[in-house]
């Protein structure tokens, strides 16, 4: 009789496998925080089980990936609404983080973003922000895993003060983490508008170096590529060419704004696309021509952006906003199907980080990196499809229960290693703080 830590039963298991299998009345068993075994629930008994759980109304599916955000800047949710990129960056971000980023800014901006994505069934992220060491030791020690952006950028921050200051600190992390179970990294030039060519050499020198990706927002607004055609002579996703960051490693965040030479290019070097269409449609920065991208066999995954510009980090509500703006642009209702999206938000953006060995999806031998989704009540009968039935009508609150490396990180909707009390209270002094000095803004003006 084999045995086993932990083994869960469930109503629905949706491993996302090749063949978009959908099992019913299966459990999943696990072993060291790895999944051991996927078989019917009806051998159970034939199992010796430290402990068994029933989720009898529930669908097991592979945790969702969120494979872009600012994590910390959920302290900034909602002070700038309603305005355009560049005006939204110039005029109320960047001020606000001169005026507010810090270690501390950063340490309960990433708990309080982590605690949101756990809350719905978040099990892994990609970031790029300030103080990565940071946001690196709260996901470490909260237990979900991460892919950490060693950030680069020209100008100077609390953080850093030149590039070469950037990466030296990155490089110190990387070092720091580099064999943890939980932390990946990504080296993280901000956008081709705010690093220079020197700097991105030496980033994709070291990238290929160290063999780790480069996560990078390209091609996110029209006024970026008016921008690299005053300043280069040539769109930004060319110049980038020119320097040798267009390769497989290359995590090209946004990409709304994109002709055919482009899209070619992208295909022949195999690019990695990190679809945000919340945080795209909020800012009215363009649409990114997913399913055509898929269609040329680009692998595109799913992220929320960061708060202040979504302004939530909620996956399942990303997975449909993504289907239904990926239909109306095509005119066409049977582009980015159900299935299509719920791997974008899991093994697509394991795919995307360089770690679908590891998760992304419920298999033989992989983290147990998953989360339980109760589909018991009225707003969800009936029900013909589980994997639709998430994606077009599940909502996060029915996110119940989420286990990473085959930890129990939210049980029946309470996370197990946040004090969320504490955690509200830091956030609320920071919103009185962060009021004042936007108020105060206001009146100077």
């Amino acid at each position: 009789m084999p045995d086993a830590d932990l083994i869960i039963q469930a109503r629905w298991v949706i491993p996302v496998d090749a063949e978009n299998t959908q099992l019913n009345n299966h459990a999943i068993a696990i072993v060291d925080g790895r999944i051991s075994a996927i078989f019917p629930a009806a051998d159970i008994h034939r199992w010796n089980a430290a402990q068994i759980i029933d989720y009898s109304s529930h669908a097991l599916i592979p945790g969702l990936i969120n494979t872009h955000t600012h994590a910390a800047m959920s302290l900034f949710r909602g002070i700038a609404d309603d305005l355009p990129l560049m005006q939204w960056l110039e005029n109320h971000i960047w001020p606000a983080e001169q005026a507010f980023v810090n270690e501390q800014f950063i340490q309960d901006g990433s708990q309080l973003a982590i605690a949101e994505m756990l809350r719905s069934g978040t099990t892994c992220f990609s970031d790029m922000y300030l103080f990565p060491e940071i946001t690196a030791r709260i996901a470490a020690t909260i237990g979900i895993r991460c892919s950490i952006g060693l950030i680069v950028i020209d100008f100077p921050t609390a953080y850093a003060d030149t590039p070469e200051a950037y990466i030296s600190k990155g490089l110190e992390l990387y070092d720091e983490y580099k064999h943890h179970p939980l932390v990946n990294f990504t080296f993280a030039p901000h956008a081709p508008y705010t690093v220079a060519d020197a700097p991105l050499q030496r980033v994709r020198i070291l990238a290929d170096e160290l063999d780790i990706p480069l996560h990078m927002h390209v091609h996110e607004t029209q006024d970026e590529i008016n921008q690299g055609l005053d300043k280069y002579n040539m769109r930004p996703l060319q110049r980038l060419h020119q320097l040798g960051l267009i390769e497989p490693g290359l995590l090209a965040v946004h990409m709304t704004q994109l002709n055919e030479d482009e899209i070619d290019l992208l295909v022949e070097k195999a690019i990695q696309v990190i679809h945000c269409p919340e945080s795209n449609m909020k800012l009215a920065s363009g649409v990114c021509p997913v399913q055509k991208l898929l269609d040329r066999g680009i692998n595109v995954a799913l992220g929320t952006d960061g708060a202040a510009s979504n302004n939530d980090l909620d996956m399942l509500g990303e997975m449909k906003t993504a289907a239904l703006l990926g239909k109306l642009q095509q005119q066409d209702a049977s582009a980015l199907p159900a299935t299509q999206i719920l791997r974008m938000a899991t093994i697509n953006g394991a795919q995307a980080l360089g770690i679908s060995d590891q998760t992304g999806s419920l298999e033989v031998g992989k983290w147990a990196d998953f989360c339980a989704i109760d589909l018991s009540g009225i707003e969800n009968q009936p029900i013909y499809d589980p994997v639709s039935q998430i994606i077009y009508s599940a909502g996060r609150e029915q996110v119940t229960d989420v286990w990473v490396a085959g930890q129990q990180l939210l049980k029946n909707r309470q996370l197990t290693t946040v004090d969320e009390q504490d955690l509200l209270k830091r956030v609320e002094s920071w919103q009185q703080r962060i009021r004042q000095h936007s108020l105060a803004g206001q009146h100077g003006n």
